[in-house]
């Protein structure tokens, strides 16, 4: 009788009543690119600051990853994991239809679509999900529409695949998983699923009443439990319903839990208006207008995969993220790249908070300055720091500081890259000359003698670290750093130059280490077929056979992508520039930069198809978005827009080819999904090098620089914030010229112009009323305008 009632009063409602807003319709004009049918078995991720679900595209949750073996999907609360996934079954009339092989899957920058067609049953069902700001939980709405001309009734199950478990390194701070229990709670109509041994929950329910409810064996690994919510439906002829999920999590209490679960559906609509209007937001700064669309878009789009790595957990911190789903913790070396990135496009909440955090659990750990690696959200820390992580901390803070000019900011932070810089140069320098041992951003099995990149970030971090020196008004610190930083920048340049190979080497190393390694590389180059690399191996061992050398020398072995680090840091000559430039263009594919040269073979040229991973996870043969920025960083730091543009173009082709509007890690599909320093590698060259905006808060100042490709004749750059301020830039190219226009919001700033030579033989005619002072670098100086400033350049023999 009560099932026939409960027919009757949804019918009477469905037909009678107005449904409320969906998802779907609040969404319809926001950015959406629809994925590929290939890649539908393939992963997704909707993520907030607190929480983030993982699943396949298809709308199934297959155990997936391997940092934590097949554990790495589903919904995680960091430190824990709440759920291994969901799924939804529905009873139409004697047929039974799962939504787990979706037919089209669309991502928007802060949510999800599933799609699901049932030709045959008259029947269209969309899933959407978010995950509202701050809150330890996920909304998942199903739409389902009746497209035959009679009434339907169907049964929707709800399977909640609760696991709750501790993320990686967890048993290093008392984190030890156990059973976990269900239990259905009659005045929340929910299940909540608590662990046994530890104050961890994670509910469940609809916001329509259930009609049954059943505990289930969990079919995924672990010691998780499962619970099925059932709910009597009924659609019209033609009508469109909608039911919504809440799943909610906490590791303090129940009480939490459930707090949270009311609130998700008591504010689902305001909440993801108010993530719709914040990542609206997020597109208008540093906005970028170009002719080639796609590479706009790619542009875009990584400022939402910004936001999408926030990572707090609020007893620890807040910082963003390395990648999802096998590095969904925090680093410092990723974070010294990425948010460089971040405070280009105006996400500055993020770089405050990240610096913070890495700053404390450095100090922490290590207390001497030295800049951790890698921290599980739990607080265990896996790596103390790489040998590279502290003289990236120093650039890192000078380059945030040219943005908000803040001394405050600036003073805080002295004192770790003081003791930093001591400790690099007294602990791992064992030989003295200036050069730090130990691993840098190539973590090769032995390759931990002097490298490349550690040299070159070293140079640069006392560059920076004398000219916050000099900020600080610490005279004999400034002299100190800047005389450092200069003999570095000259030892660089001569002790690892190599010109046979017309590159910086590797490392500098003793021959017994180089035979070492030259043998793990050739064994390496001969699995993979790369003939070539093992001839020139072989070549190489013999010269070091033939001609032993007692002490260190520089090597050029493997090709990795560090060693075009002095370009990107401009310390390079550039005579050397300019001829590893042309070398590092043979390490390439149509995606990008080889991380080791020697995965590179001929076929490289052409291959743009799916990356060929191992069954382990490796890197090997790898083309990543971070080598290939650097790349683009160094051509542009050399006078090479165009070049510049390749390498970015090379790496947006990799823009939604899996998982539509994010870029993988590792080029085109292989590794994280979403990969936190991309952002480098597109603003540092968008934003400081072809717009050439480079500011100077402390002094409200704008120097800007234009050094734009020829593809763009037309570009633009809005809202692209400084401290309180924000400018954006025009340019437009015209004959023997172009033409650009600043605008500011705030007044007071001097903007100064510089103009970059086209050739020896030309020079500039510069067209204003507004010019204040014509400096003696060729720059000119803007004082007197209030809002708007348009200037035309010219080149003139």
């Amino acid at each position: 009788m009560r099932h026939i009632l409960l027919v009757i009063l949804l019918l009477f409602l469905g037909c009678t009543s107005s449904q409320p807003e969906s998802f779907g319709t609040l969404l319809e004009d926001s950015p959406s690119i629809e994925g590929k049918s290939a890649y539908l078995n393939s992963p997704f991720v909707t993520a907030g600051n607190r929480v983030y679900l993982v699943g396949h595209q298809d709308g199934s949750f297959p155990e997936l990853g391997w940092h934590i073996q097949n554990e790495m999907g589903g919904l995680w609360d960091h430190p824990i994991k709440l759920m291994d996934g969901f799924e939804i079954e529905l009873q139409l009339e004697e047929k039974k239809l799962s939504l787990d092989k979706a037919g089209t899957f669309t991502n928007y920058p802060f949510g999800n679509r599933h799609s699901f067609i049932f030709e045959n049953d008259g029947l269209k069902i969309d899933r959407w999900q978010f995950v509202p700001d701050d809150k330890e939980g996920i909304l998942v709405q199903f739409v389902l529409t009746n497209e035959t001309n009679k009434a339907r009734e169907l049964d929707i199950t709800f399977t909640g695949y609760a696991d709750l478990r501790p993320t990686w390194l967890g048993e290093r701070t008392g984190m030890i998983d156990s059973k976990d229990e269900a239990n259905f709670r009659e005045n929340t109509d929910t299940w909540v699923m608590k662990d046994l041994e530890n104050p961890w929950f994670v509910a469940f329910g609809a916001d329509i009443a259930s009609e049954s409810q059943k505990q289930l064996q969990s079919p995924y690994g672990g010691q998780g439990v499962s619970g099925s919510l059932t709910y009597l439906f009924s659609l019209g002829a033609g009508e469109i319903r909608t039911i919504t999920f809440a799943l909610a999590g906490s590791y303090v209490s129940e009480e939490a839990t459930i707090n949270t679960y009311k609130s998700l559906h008591g504010n689902s609509i305001s909440l993801l208006k108010e993530k719709q209007a914040r990542y609206a937001q997020i597109a208008e700064m540093s906005k970028l207008t170009i002719p080639d669309k796609h590479l706009q878009q790619t542009f875009e789009w990584l400022k939402y995969n910004c936001d999408w790595l926030v990572r707090e957990v609020p007893e620890i911190g807040s910082g963003i993220t390395a990648g999802i789903p096998d590095y969904p913790w925090w680093f410092g070396v990723d974070s010294e790249y990425a948010l460089k990135g971040y405070i280009a496009v105006g996400q500055t909440e993020a770089v405050y908070n990240t610096t913070a955090l890495l700053d404390s659990l450095s100090e922490v750990t290590n207390g001497n300055g030295r800049i951790v690696h890698e921290v599980s959200t739990n607080g265990a820390v896996f790596n103390e720091g790489n040998i590279n992580e502290t003289p990236q901390f120093a650039s890192l803070i000078w380059e945030v500081y040219q943005w908000n000019g803040d001394k405050a900011f600036l003073k805080r932070y002295f004192q770790t890259i003081k003791k930093g810089l001591h400790w690099l140069m007294s602990e791992k320098d064992s030989d003295g000359n200036g050069f730090p041992d130990g691993f840098g951003m190539m973590e090769i099995h032995g390759l931990d003698s002097e490298m490349i990149d550690v040299a070159v970030y070293t140079q640069r971090a006392f560059a920076d670290a004398s000219k916050i020196a000099a900020e600080l008004e610490e005279a004999d610190l400034e002299k100190e750093y800047s005389e450092t930083a200069e003999a570095l920048k000259e030892k660089i340049n001569s002790e690892f130059w190599s010109e046979e190979f017309n590159s910086y080497a590797d490392f500098i190393g003793t021959d017994q280490q180089a035979l070492h390694l030259i043998e793990d590389a050739i064994i390496r180059a001969d699995t993979l077929n790369k003939p070539w690399a093992v001839e020139e191996l072989k070549a190489t061992r013999k010269a070091i056979l033939e001609n032993p050398f007692q002490g260190t020398r520089p090597f050029v072995l493997h090709h990795n992508w560090v060693v075009n680090t002095p370009m990107e840091m401009k310390i390079a000559d550039p005579d050397k520039a300019l001829r590893a430039l042309e070398t590092a263009e043979t390490f390439v594919n149509p995606f990008g930069v080889f991380v080791t040269g020697i995965d590179r073979d001929e076929s490289a040229g052409s291959d743009d198809g799916s990356f060929k991973g191992s069954k382990i996870f490796s890197y090997t043969g790898a083309v990543m978005t971070l080598p290939t920025g650097v790349q683009a960083v160094a051509e542009n730091n050399y006078g090479r827009p165009d070049k510049a543009l390749n390498y970015l173009e090379r790496m947006a082709r990799t823009f939604s080819y899996a998982l539509p509007g994010s870029m993988y890690e590792v080029s085109p599909d292989y590794g994280m999904m979403t990969q936190a320093w991309n952002i480098y590698s597109f603003a540092i060259p968008i934003v400081q090098q072809f717009f050439g905006i480079q500011p100077l808060a402390s002094e409200k100042k704008v120097v800007i620089s234009p050094q734009m490709p020829e593809a763009w004749p037309m570009a633009s750059l809005e809202n692209v914030v400084i401290a309180d301020n924000a400018v954006s830039v025009f340019y437009e190219t015209i004959d023997k010229g172009y033409k650009i226009k600043i605008t500011k919001e705030k007044p007071g700033w001097e903007i100064i112009l510089k103009l970059r030579e086209e050739s020896e033989d030309k020079g500039f005619m510069v067209m204003t009323s507004e010019v204040e002072a014509e400096l003696q670098d060729g720059s000119y100086l803007f004082q007197t305008f209030e809002n708007t400033l348009e200037v035309t350049v010219t080149f003139e023999p």
